[in-house]
């Protein structure tokens, strides 16, 4: 998923670790503390890691830009749900097995699992799925870049959505210059030619999946008294029981079992989901989310470099260039200042 979603995901669960919930785009002097989204056992100071944050940053870079490769080669093999079940299943493998070890406790209240229960399909099983089926017809390069929109989709939707983000001319104009990219990228001035909507669609859907369940959680599960790792846990569980639901009904029992979308799926449950955000908690612990969430501009380009070296994926002049101005787009909608 984008990095900046994620990252203000993990901020907006980690306020439930303090007495009184503090918004994710509050200024700093207002968080005087850094609370560690890990959960509250670790205490507000912030560890000494034994491998260095830059190394855990480009880990996390590329753990994340190669998720879309891995789609890819797992559709290549199986249904898209299938990939999605598996992807779940085993993302959430890994949390337990962090839960476990860090003996964190499920959350509690019918009321905080039925939020999550929708905020685990807008921000696990809807969007994995529709990167899943939107990769059957389009490059994964352009699935990656597509995931880059998410903060454009977030700044246009908190704007309506959250009182606290007020636009700015430069964020305005950042989100005009994000989707003026966007529009390069799909070659908008050869009327789209080559372009399959469907896919592209889909994919789009996906990035705008994540910041629609990002404000949901914001305004839902602000005080539950959980732990980050507690609540997105659980969140995973509930998604994967959602695709144990749905994948039966849509798609038939595998003949066959082929092992390189089989190591493929493996890979992006266990590392894509479930260790990268073992890794961010860490970063947004140690180093702030301002710093951590700069992952962000990497996703795309290590997308796109894994796509055509490894896939052999077709890449146009439009494609890094239209990146690279979703992604100009994109930091600007990050700045904070007077209109």
């Amino acid at each position: 998923m984008c990095y900046k979603i994620a990252s203000r995901i993990v901020e907006a669960m980690t306020t439930v670790t303090a007495s009184t919930p503090t918004p994710p785009h509050a200024p700093s002097p207002a968080r005087p503390t850094q609370h560690s989204p890990a959960g509250p056992t670790l205490g507000p100071a912030r560890p000494r890691r034994a491998l260095d944050w830059r190394l855990r940053f480009g880990a996390l870079s590329l753990i994340w830009g190669f998720s879309f490769l891995l789609i890819k080669v797992g559709t290549g093999g199986y249904a898209p749900f299938q990939v999605t079940f598996g992807r779940l299943a085993f993302g959430t493998a890994v949390l337990a097995v962090a839960m476990a070890v860090k003996r964190e406790r499920l959350p509690r209240g019918a009321r905080t699992w039925a939020h999550l229960t929708v905020s685990a399909f807008l921000l696990n099983a809807l969007p994995f799925s529709l990167f899943a089926y939107a990769e059957l017809t389009i490059p994964s390069t352009l699935a990656g870049i597509c995931n880059a929109t998410s903060p454009l989709w977030g700044m246009a939707l908190s704007l309506v959505a959250l009182s606290e983000d007020r636009p700015t001319r430069l964020r305005v104009a950042g989100l005009g210059l994000g989707f003026l990219g966007v529009l390069t990228v799909l070659g908008a001035w050869q009327g789209f030619h080559g372009l399959d909507a469907r896919g592209t669609t889909l994919a789009l859907l996906a990035s705008l999946s994540y910041p629609v369940g990002w404000i949901y959680l914001r305004r839902t599960l602000a005080a539950t008294g959980s732990s980050a790792l507690s609540m997105t846990g659980a969140q995973l569980f509930l998604a994967t029981l959602q695709l144990a639901v749905v994948t039966p009904l849509f798609t038939t029992f595998p003949a066959r079992f082929p092992l390189l979308p089989l190591l493929a799926t493996a890979a992006l449950g266990a590392l894509g989901t479930g260790l990268a955000l073992l890794i961010q908690y860490g970063l947004v612990a140690e180093v702030g989310p301002t710093t951590a969430q700069m992952v962000t501009y990497f996703i795309p380009v290590i997308a796109t470099a894994a796509g055509v070296a490894l896939l052999d994926e077709p890449l146009n002049w439009s494609t890094p260039v239209g990146a690279a101005i979703v992604l100009a787009g994109a930091a600007l909608t990050q700045v904070r200042g007077r209109s």
